[in-house]
């Protein structure tokens, strides 16, 4: 006991220090026998850390990866993963599971919603990629589809190769969607061929744009793994689209012609989500001090309306020279693995959900 404590004292000297710096906070409270209280974060965008959020067992109700999460108009927290016994979790903000199902996407990766006449859908995305039981890879076409919130299929997008807008089924690997004020569709073909494709509200192919192949490179998309619609000026919707290879977003006109490209650099970025006046997105892997991409060690970022970062939880504080961010890298701490999706609900908390960590449930983060 008395090492117990003397090693609780000196923690708490060392997080004092932590405190100061500003660039991270980190404390432990041994208030009757509780779990270790972790704050992370900086610039006022602190956050409590909490991995036992989930209220569900492993063996009824078991994640393998969680990929991402979004909240509906009652305030539920919809979760989608690639466990065929249920896809689809859905939570109370306390974490206790509300609802389950889905066993068709065996690829579960992707998760929007969208409202149309005050009902609530989503769009669900099976990149293609996953393993069987026995924990062989296999590969089957990739597939977006449209449903309610009990699961029922509204109807399944096209592929690309059906409506002439791609020569090859095997090109075609979705990561993600997003859907703009007049309803189009917007699907990131992220681990297939790297374009943007607009779809009508009804699912009718509008265009592509991005890829891996246009004369100014700078166009390019290189892991277009997410995309959403920024309405945050209402006069001027945009398209944000991660490139994650290339550790950046790139902005585009909501009919596809390149604005600009926003560097996050060290950072491999996923979908980024806006909330209120703010760009949210996991960081699935960073890059050490010589460049290399280092396998767990993600975190997440936080960005303003000019695309600023303001707070990287998890990462190290965001420091700028002569206007150019610098590299970020994850803190010492790792509090996460492979940060892959963030969701933010009313009271600005962050539901954390990450891929390949050990078949984690989502980390809840409150505003500290």
């Amino acid at each position: 006991m008395k090492n117990r404590r003397t090693f609780l004292r000196s923690t708490a000297f060392a997080s004092a220090g932590l405190l100061a710096s500003k660039s991270f906070a980190f404390s432990i409270v041994d208030k009757n026998r509780q779990p270790e209280e972790l704050i992370i974060g900086h610039n006022g965008f602190t956050y409590k850390v909490d991995k036992g959020w989930a209220k569900i067992s492993a063996s009824t109700h078991p994640v393998i990866n969680c990929h991402e999460m979004v909240q509906d108009s009652k305030g539920r927290l919809i979760m989608v993963g690639d466990d065929t016994h249920n896809n689809i979790l859905i939570f109370d903000k306390s974490g206790q599971l509300l609802d389950s199902w889905g066993t068709q996407f065996p690829a579960g990766h992707g998760l929007t919603i969208s409202k149309e006449n005050d009902e609530d859908f989503l769009l669900i995305v099976d990149n293609g990629f996953y393993k069987d039981l026995s924990g062989k890879s296999k590969a089957q076409p990739g597939n977006v589809v449209k449903t309610d919130l009990k699961g029922r299929i509204i109807f399944s997008l096209a592929q690309p190769h059906t409506i002439g807008a791609y020569k090859d089924e095997e090109a075609y690997r979705p990561t993600e969607t997003a859907v703009a004020p007049n309803g189009d569709i917007y699907v990131a073909d992220g681990y297939g061929s790297d374009y943007i494709i607009q779809f009508d509200s009804k699912g009718r192919f509008i265009r592509k744009f991005g890829g891996r192949k246009n004369e100014n490179k700078e166009h390019n998309l290189y892991c277009a793994h997410g995309v959403v619609v920024d309405n945050r000026d209402p006069n001027n919707p945009v398209l944000i689209c991660t490139s994650r290879e290339e550790c950046c977003f790139k902005v585009f006109t909501l009919d596809g012609k390149y604005i600009k490209r926003i560097d996050t650099p060290g950072m491999y970025v996923c979908r980024p989500v806006i909330h209120g006046q703010h760009l949210y997105a996991g960081v699935c892997w960073s890059k050490d001090a010589e460049g290399k991409k280092q396998n767990a060690t993600g975190f997440l970022t936080i960005l303003d309306t000019n695309y600023k970062v303001l707070a990287s939880p998890g990462g190290t504080a965001p420091v700028y020279k002569n206007g150019i961010l610098q590299q970020t890298f994850q803190h010492e701490s790792r509090v996460f693995k492979h940060g892959h999706d963030v969701c933010i609900d009313e009271d600005q908390s962050i539901y954390v959900c990450q891929w390949n960590a050990d078949k984690t449930t989502p980390v809840k983060l409150t505003r500290a």
